[in-house]
């Protein structure tokens, strides 16, 4: 379908109101040709330039319009719009610039001369919805169909909306025919749905990546705890949408509070919205509104003096002089705000001191606005201020983009093109959406550098600049560019800021904290507040044998076996050993208990060597008492093994070297009982032979037989289940306990149970033979010994039970030492007191004499 007939398609069902379609029969032909005529014209402020082909623009160059009635009937009212919009007008006129350049370039649409037809939107959508129909239906009063239906689309495209409200609804309505719509400033992110808006593009980029360039600015200053102003349209609404998601998704932060601004001076809300702002602990405030809320919130703030906000400002109001005074910069400085990509745009002041009224057809409603003979070149006004072009670049982009499109299709070759049968489009049979084709896939690059392309979503390659609101101390304002902002095809958005070009509106020159809690520190962990979002939390310190080694830890992990928090619970550290060691008090005390013991033993041994041939030594079997002696010295030797870090020798040689050497202890006293007994039976009538059975060969037989009988239990423990040395973590949490575990109950319990066999039956013997009448009964002193020995060794066994760790091998040490401390002064003591004290006592008249005065 040809554009022309494809038109009244589209206006028959949405444009009746508009016009009247009357068909009449020619004489000379019964069919052709039919006749449309305009029965009706909206009548708006425009600027109009004729061309082979028109470019349609919609640009708010006045604020506000006023009218009694907006419907579409045979005679719309002409609406009266006033307050002077300088930049929309600016914009209007960057759009006809890049149009009379177009023309100029003999390499860009050769032989095809650019028209425009620019209305005024009144920042109405009534208005601007009425203007975008104008350009898709034409102003032609009437309209001739030929058979061919050959012809020109009314425009090329639309360069507009300068709000995504106007957008969305304009480019509803025109994206069903595809005509082409490119917006300079419409930046909802509603409108990259591509089945809703399929011939809708713009060269700003969506909200959506807006805000995640907001996002990203919150984590570079680490600000998690942020209010969110948004305004009452559908640019706030999507906004608030998409700041939500991606703020959780990216788990950057979280809001504190989130507020639609009205539109107009509801001063009543207003105050409610700042006493909010004003009771928040959130330091940083993030508005996505225009400069008409800013203008309204802002009197409120300085009304309620609410200082020390650090402000974020969406590209809608960055650039806005009205709120850079010296009344709002104490307020308002240090801002930081996305801006739309600055650009250069060489020759367009020269384009825009040489306007004059008089040089177009423009509209004006009768009123004469100047003479025409005015020389701007001596006037400084913001109308000529081109120092800072962000809009107005995106303008000229766009309609670069349709040009550029339009000459693309142009170059196709017969035969060779994209669409069926591999046809072109032409000038004369234009489609609206075989431009559209070819505006996907424009590529070009402006004078400035700039790469221009569109996604599959219509949107431009996204780029902001980053800008800081400075005041001067001279109270001028600045508006310094301090970053920027973009994405590549391969790369997530990239931000780079200057930090050490930014102002920051406060004492310490440094950003502010905008955090709900701080954050909590290695060896804590994170404890969310019931009913409140993420990034508020209390710190809980780790349990012990827990750390947390970063920042805002979820959870404490714990320790290895080996190892134990920090005080700070910030790292893992080696646990404590304990063993009985040389170096602490109670390990001293039994080392040096040991050792006297051991130097007891050795003077005794010399005092019986020295003294052998005396009769209390001789008499009581002087070679069973210098092995006895042997024996008490190894006993008091081995508990040394029971101190010190166990290691696995220690471990295997401190129960074996224990076991034998009381055996061989308690064997020569069992022996010693038994000679006791021989000798007073011998003493008898008839008792000789007795001594003959259990003689001096026999008692060091009788003594070696039981110690390798204990011997061999210690082997085959050994070789059965080893006593070795263990980490104990049970005990303790923080300590590691070095002991030896037995390996084997049984082997250990026989060992103990075989030395208490003997020193049972030795008891036994001696008590047997205590009343033998001898002057010096060695049995009374045996009976004494064993039954120490025995008291002793009963009361080990519960308490080695129960004794953990150090405490067990201190048990076994004192039991040891004990035992043996009690056989050399209950055996030993009574002897070396006659010996050295009373030697007088030591004769055998001495001892015999007593032993017949006892009869």
């Amino acid at each position: 379908m040809h554009f022309r007939s494809f038109m009244w398609a589209f206006l028959d069902p949405h444009l009746l109101w508009l016009i009247f379609c009357s068909v009449s029969s020619a004489v000379s032909s019964p069919v052709y040709p039919y006749s449309c005529q305009l029965q009706g014209q909206f009548h708006l402020n425009g600027m109009h330039k004729a061309g082979d082909v028109i470019m349609g623009g919609l640009f708010e160059m006045n604020f506000f319009a006023v009218f009694s009635d907006l419907s579409f009937t045979s005679e719309p009212q002409q609406p009266t719009c006033h307050g002077f919009d300088v930049i929309g007008f600016r914009l209007a006129q960057t759009m006809a610039f890049a149009i009379d350049e177009i023309n100029r370039n003999s390499n860009l649409l050769p032989n095809v001369t650019l028209g425009y037809s620019l209305y005024d939107n009144c920042n109405v959508l009534g208005i601007g919805f009425r203007a975008s129909l104008s350009l898709a239906s034409g102003q032609e009063k009437q309209i001739i169909l030929h058979e061919t239906c050959v012809g020109m689309p009314p425009v090329l495209g639309i360069v507009g909306e300068s709000s995504s409200t106007r957008s969305i609804a304009i480019s509803t309505v025109l994206g069903l025919y595809r005509v082409p719509m490119v917006s300079y400033i419409s930046t909802c992110s509603c409108l990259s749905h591509r089945q809703k808006f399929p011939s809708f593009f713009r060269t700003i980029p969506s909200d959506a990546f807006q805000v995640r360039a907001v996002i990203q600015i919150l984590k570079r200053f680490e600000w998690t705890w942020v209010g969110l102003l948004v305004s009452d349209d559908d640019y706030g609404v999507h906004v608030a949408r998409s700041f939500l998601s991606d703020l959780n998704q990216s788990g950057g932060g979280c809001l504190a509070y989130l507020e639609v601004l009205p539109w107009g001076e509801d001063l009543i809300e207003l105050k409610r919205i700042v006493d909010v702002m004003r009771k928040s602990t959130a330091r940083v405030v993030i508005v996505f509104a225009h400069e008409s809320h800013m203008i309204n919130i802002m009197e409120e703030v300085v009304r309620q003096n609410v200082t020390g906000l650090q402000w974020i400002a969406s590209e809608a109001w960055t650039s806005a002089a009205v709120l850079q005074t010296p009344r709002l910069m104490p307020y308002l400085g240090g801002t930081l705000g996305i801006a739309i990509r600055r650009g250069e745009i060489p020759g367009l002041r020269d384009f825009l001191v040489q306007i004059r009224p008089d040089l177009h057809q423009n509209s004006t409603y009768g009123k004469t606005l100047c003479t025409g003979q005015e020389d701007l070149e001596k006037v400084e006004t913001e109308f000529l201020d081109i120092s800072n072009l962000r809009p107005e670049y995106n303008v000229y982009k766009a309609v670069y983009s349709l040009a550029y499109a339009l000459h693309d299709m142009l170059q196709c070759e017969p035969g060779r093109g994209p669409f069926s049968n591999h046809s072109c489009g032409s000038l004369q049979r234009l489609e609206p959406w075989q431009l559209v084709h070819y505006l996907e896939k424009v590529n070009f690059t402006t004078s400035f550098g700039d790469q221009v392309s569109f996604d599959e979503n219509g949107d431009a390659l996204p780029i902001y600049d980053i800008m800081n609101w400075q005041w001067l101390p001279d109270r001028r304002t600045k508006v310094q560019n301090v970053g920027v902002v973009k994405k590549s095809p391969f790369k997530d958005e990239e931000v780079t800021l200057y930090e050490d070009k930014i102002f920051w509106n406060a004492e310490s020159k440094k950003p502010p904290r905008s955090v709900c809690s701080e954050s909590c520190p290695p060896g804590t962990r994170l404890a969310q507040k019931k009913g409140e979002p993420v990034c508020c939390f209390d710190c809980i310190l780790c349990s012990q044998g827990k750390i947390s080694n970063k920042t805002d830890s979820m959870e404490c992990t714990s320790c290895p076996e080996d190892s134990w928090s920090s005080p700070q619970r910030d790292q893992c550290v080696p646990k404590k050993t304990e063993f009985l060691s040389y170096h602490e008090p109670l390990g001293i005390c039994l080392t040096t208990a040991s050792i006297l013991g051991t130097f007891i033993c050795a003077a005794v041994l010399g005092i019986f060597i020295y003294h052998r041939q005396t009769p209390i030594v001789r008499a009581n079997n002087s070679e069973l008492s210098f092995q006895l002696l042997l024996s008490l010295k190894l006993c008091f030797l081995c508990s040394l093994l029971f101190i010190g870090r166990p290691r696995l020798w220690t471990c295997q040689l401190r129960h074996a070297a224990f076991g034998i050497s009381f055996v061989l202890c308690v064997s020569c006293i069992l022996v010693k009982t038994i000679v006791v007994l021989a000798v007073f039976k011998a003493s008898k009538p008839g008792g000789g032979a007795s001594l003959k059975w259990f003689g001096a060969v026999q008692q060091r037989g009788t003594v070696m037989g039981l110690t390798c009988v204990q011997a061999a239990i210690c082997t085959a423990w050994i070789v059965s289940a080893s006593p070795v040395p263990y980490k104990n973590t049970q005990y303790h949490n923080d300590k590691i306990v070095y002991e030896c575990v037995v390996g084997s109950t049984v082997g250990f319990s026989v060992l103990l149970g075989y030395i208490g066999v003997l020193a049972i039956l030795s008891f036994l013997l001696a008590f047997l033979a205590r009343n033998l009448p001898d002057s010096f009964n060695e049995a009374k002193l045996i009976t004494f010994s064993m039954l120490i020995f025995c008291a002793v060794w009963v009361a080990f066994v519960p308490a080695y039970v129960s004794s953990p760790g150090k405490y067990a091998d201190a048990v076994e040490v004192f039991a040891i030492l004990a035992s043996s401390f009690g056989l050399l002064v209950a055996l030993f003591g009574p002897k070396c007191y006659i010996i050295l004290i009373r030697p007088e006592r030591n004769t055998k008249k001495a001892i015999m004499g007593r032993g017949s005065t006892n009869k």
